[in-house]
């Protein structure tokens, strides 16, 4: 597993998930997300993204639109889409990280605190607002110093070995019976009789 850039040939993937899942699409530029890869499938298992808000008084950085696929959760995907997330925050340089979540104590895990709305740059407070209303009625302002970052470490043992989960509706293989043949009584056009 790996996380990287997004291309533009991920654009309609991205979006298809972004809808399935009911993320944020707004203001969607393939180019600002991360994608987290099964190289062993070339698979997609997960993405995020940074969003920047320009104000008069600076830039400020907001990750948004994290979606894992059902069958790659629980495994560090997640985790460590949020880590590449708050790297590029860093090295772009940002030094704090907010999010606008409706799961606070999975962000928690990495060192995101949660903040007062009243501590959220204005942009974010309306933003906050926005999500509430059309997104995530549990939406909670969290931010994080990008130093500050902690992925623990079950989490990075769970993304070296992740695999896609076996979807439940495969066709079982097919055995003799379904043709109908006792597989305990049927002779074979070359059986030997050992």
């Amino acid at each position: 597993m790996y996380v990287r850039d997004a291309k533009n040939r991920d654009e309609v993937w991205l979006l298809d998930h972004i809808e399935e899942m009911g993320l944020d699409e707004t203001a969607f530029r393939s180019r600002d997300y991360v994608i987290a890869m099964d190289e062993r499938e070339n698979e997609r298992a997960g993405f995020g993204r940074i969003r920047i808000h320009r104000t008069d008084d600076g830039e400020v950085c907001e990750l948004t639109s994290i979606g894992v696929l059902e069958e790659w959760r629980g495994q560090g995907v997640g985790a460590h889409v949020v880590e590449r997330l708050v790297t590029t925050a860093r090295d772009t340089g940002f030094d704090v990280v907010y999010a606008l979540t409706g799961e606070p104590a999975y962000l928690a895990q990495f060192g995101f605190e949660r903040i007062e709305e009243a501590q959220l740059p204005e942009v974010l407070e309306r933003r906050l607002g926005e999500k509430r209303e059309n997104l995530d009625p549990d939406a909670v302002p969290m931010r994080i110093t990008t130093d500050r970052f902690y992925m623990p470490d079950r989490l990075r043992e769970a993304f070296k070995g992740a695999r896609a989960a076996p979807e439940e509706d495969q066709e079982p293989e097919e055995g003799p019976e379904d043709f109908g043949i006792d597989p305990d009584e049927a002779t074979y056009k070359y059986d030997t009789g050992d």
